[in-house]
């Protein structure tokens, strides 16, 4: 589903316009001001953005639009960006699309017109991404990993001769540490690396619509089913299909994806028609499967079938080797790292582990005021150890601010309802009690 960030300090536009996006099938996400909407770029995968000139009540230049604008494209220069504009920042807006802006709208805007806009470029956007995707599975890279240390090497060397296999591999390790590149490694060194790669986050989707976005389902198969659809299952036929977070799926979509595993046949939601396919299934899980099939949350025999071979990644912080290789990639060749800079990026403990360090240099290439980063445009924690603790305090300082309401905490944290939820889970936050 496309994703749509809109910033804009106006409240009431945002609520117009997550409504009128949200009636057409679209993801939205907002955002007041301009830290939030980088947070949102940087930490999550937005396809569109639609973004006002200005954020502060009496300003009317639209300085703080180009400026929002400038750093959207720094952090990914590919993002279509559509700017609303009052006619007084008319000539700016113009000039900003001039210089890779995606269109703009004249306040107030026509509905009809903003979603012929949205459709066509979230449109492009996909496209754009499918076409570098193709390309991606048209050839095996030489270079999918950057490291140095002797743990990755032994890793890459098992996922190599893994990738030969037909078997499934079920991917461990902590958020943020690189199951998703392991198992595009995987994927790219098979047989198969010419078909489909299809990947789903199972923890980022409800779990009434798992099984219809897994399997498939007919029109009206459920409220809202106005079409029929196509499975991720039946999109990856031939090829590879990555099911990440797996310990989200709930015990009746277990079942289900037990006997594709068994026989490689299923039925669409309110059918009846078998369907056939031969697909290769990647899984990974930074939860511990072996106590969920304690706790009778998984299934045991489709823990089996999931594992034939278990590959671990390990955190960030156990392989010091890999942090600067890897900063120095994602900053990329125009920059250089300080000697400070990369011993205080060496010694940080990184909890988030690899998307925690590649989002620290995005913001660092934000804020750096010449092209040799320094450690203060990183801006670590001086106690590395301390990270942890204070994304709990900024996530109950921001719930009490908003009185537990979770869409609004979520909007100012940059980050989606769900994920906010499993930020509550795993600090063990009591909303109730806190707010």
């Amino acid at each position: 589903m496309t994703q749509i960030l809109i910033v804009d300090d106006n409240p009431d536009i945002l609520e117009a316009l997550e409504l009128l996006l949200s009636l057409h099938g679209y993801r939205v996400l907002t955002a007041t001001n301009v830290k939030q909407a980088l947070l949102a770029v940087a930490h999550q995968c937005v396809d569109l953005v639609i973004q006002d000139m200005n954020f502060a009540q009496g300003i009317t230049s639209g300085k703080e639009g180009k400026s929002l604008f400038n750093a959207l494209k720094a952090l990914n220069n590919d993002l279509p960006i559509i700017l609303i504009t009052a006619w007084t920042q008319l000539e700016t807006a113009i000039a900003l699309v001039k210089g890779g802006a995606t269109d703009y709208l004249q306040k107030p805007w026509d509905d009809n017109k903003l979603l012929e806009l949205v459709a066509q470029y979230s449109q492009k956007s996909k496209a754009k991404l499918n076409e570098k995707n193709s390309t991606d599975y048209n050839k095996k890279p030489t270079q999918d990993f950057i490291y140095q240390s002797q743990i990755m090497h032994k890793l890459i060397a098992q996922a190599g001769k893994v990738a030969g296999a037909t078997v499934n591999v079920l991917i461990t390790g902590a958020n943020g540490s690189g199951k998703e590149k392991l198992a595009d490694y995987i994927h790219q060194q098979s047989p198969r690396f010419n078909n489909a790669f299809i990947k789903v986050n199972m923890g980022a989707l409800p779990h009434e619509l798992m099984e219809a976005e897994l399997f498939g389902a007919e029109k009206g198969a459920f409220t809202g089913a106005n079409q029929a659809r196509i499975g991720r299952f039946e999109a990856a036929d031939n090829g590879t299909l990555f099911l990440d977070e797996i310990a989200n799926l709930p015990l009746s979509g277990q079942m289900k994806l037990l006997r594709v595993l068994q026989t490689g046949e299923f039925e669409r939601l309110g059918s009846s028609t078998t369907i056939k396919v031969d697909v290769r299934v990647l899984s990974a899980s930074n939860a511990d499967l072996t106590l969920a099939v304690q706790q009778g949350t998984f299934r045991q025999d489709l823990y089996y079938r999931l594992n034939v071979i278990e590959l671990h990644l390990p955190e960030l912080a156990q392989r010091q080797a890999d942090i600067v290789p890897l900063a120095e990639y994602f900053i990329g060749s125009d920059y250089s790292l300080s000697d400070e800079a990369k011993h205080a990026l060496t010694s940080h403990a990184w909890p988030g582990n690899v998307r925690e360090l590649e989002n620290a240099c995005k913001r660092a290439l934000v804020f750096a005021d010449n092209n040799l980063l320094t450690l203060s445009d990183f801006q670590l924690d001086a106690n590395p150890e301390s990270s942890v603790v204070d994304e709990k305090s900024q996530i109950e300082q921001v719930l009490i601010k908003h009185n537990g309401v979770i869409k609004h905490s979520a909007t100012e944290l940059g980050l989606s309802r769900q994920a906010l939820y499993r930020r509550i889970e795993k600090y063990q936050i009591d909303v109730e009690t806190l707010c």
